[in-house]
């Protein structure tokens, strides 16, 4: 079977089964993701160097092939022919090529569609400050972000401008301008295209992922200068985040980006995607908001003290992972196996049930 079609048959096994992801690495069946489970498709053959370049050599196009040749992986987008999109990841592995390809749907869920707190769509209604969607890798930020960004457009005229690597969604301009620019295809990095919104005359900006201090800095200038930014970060809770920004700073910045971030943090979303007991998955939320007693945390800090401050503050609307976690072992939703797997205290998940 020629490269391509085998590709195609491969990708559309991967929506037509509802699977997020798709692994192709040598030596091994390809696999797919259902339900957080690894899935092999014993059916196929087993990927060899041979078959994996053709694949790989497809999904990256004669444009982007010298690029993966001389840095080693690459991260892009791939259209099956109007169907479905994928965020892809290739990487070299022992002297060959693999492919990890996140399945992205079509269209845009909304908040409620994907059992997320209503609580979130608090951040739609900002006019200006610091949102941060969190949690480990795979476990839905983009796709919270996104609905954030949908309902914005939806129901306000504003500029909006993300920034991606790649871009994942495809947003329908309804109510709003939005304009969304590809690292290295429309941009050289997060951190130039933040400092050129100053001059595009944006309301929104969504940053894809904060990955250095240059990005990091410029995205706290920019809401610190009115706009609304919204981004995403790979860590575990709301005091880990702020944590993790302040870290990336050197230490005779420390002072000045504590200020800004209490100045101009809003809030943060953390999340896992927990298997549910019947099949899919649902989200386990924590989530921080920027109440004047965590500012004053933020300023003096003393990060990890927010863990209380959010358990303690439902009467303003956060909510603690583990009351998240309890409420769904509750509701039946998910199993308590499940919620003291995911939980960051145990002893605090038990003590909620």
């Amino acid at each position: 079977m020629e490269p391509k079609q085998y590709l195609e048959e491969l990708l559309l096994a991967t929506a037509q089964q509802g699977a997020t992801d798709l692994h192709l690495s040598p030596g091994h069946y390809p696999t797919l993701r259902i339900d957080s489970r690894l899935i092999t498709l014993s059916q196929q053959k087993i990927l060899d160097k041979e078959t994996l370049e053709g694949l790989v050599f497809v999904l990256l196009g004669q444009e982007s092939k010298a690029r993966f040749l001389s840095e080693k992986e690459l991260d892009f987008s791939y259209e099956l022919e109007g169907k479905n999109r994928f965020r892809v990841n290739t990487y070299q592995t022992k002297g060959g090529p693999a492919a990890s390809l996140r399945l992205i749907p079509n269209e845009v869920k909304t908040i409620d569609e994907l059992n997320l707190p209503q609580i979130t769509k608090l951040f739609s209604k900002l006019s200006q400050g610091f949102v941060l969607v969190v949690g480990p890798n795979g476990h839905g930020k983009s796709t919270t972000l996104a609905s954030i960004i949908d309902m914005i457009n939806k129901e306000r005229a504003e500029k909006i401008v993300t920034i991606e690597d790649p871009i994942e969604y495809i947003f329908t301009p309804e109510k709003s301008i939005i304009d969304q620019r590809e690292v290295y295809q429309d941009t050289f990095s997060f951190h130039k295209a933040l400092r050129s919104t100053f001059r595009q005359n944006v309301n929104v900006i969504m940053v894809g992922e904060m990955r250095d201090y240059e990005t990091m800095s410029a995205a706290v200038t920019a809401a610190e200068t009115g706009h609304l930014v919204l981004a995403s970060l790979h860590t575990n809770s709301a005091s880990q985040t702020i944590e993790r920004i302040i870290d990336n700073f050197p230490p005779n910045q420390e002072s000045q980006i504590r200020n800004q971030l209490a100045n101009t943090i809003s809030g943060i979303i953390s999340q896992r995607l927990i298997p549910r007991i019947k099949g899919g998955l649902i989200p386990a939320v924590e989530v921080m908001i920027a109440t004047p007693a965590i500012r004053t945390l933020i300023r003096d800090n003393r990060p990890k003290q927010m863990d209380m401050v959010i358990e303690t503050s439902q009467d303003v609307g956060m909510i603690s992972l583990d009351r998240s976690l309890a409420d769904l072992v509750r509701k039946k939703e998910i199993s308590l196996e499940r919620a003291e797997f995911y939980s960051l205290n145990q002893a605090e998940l038990r003590n909620l049930l």
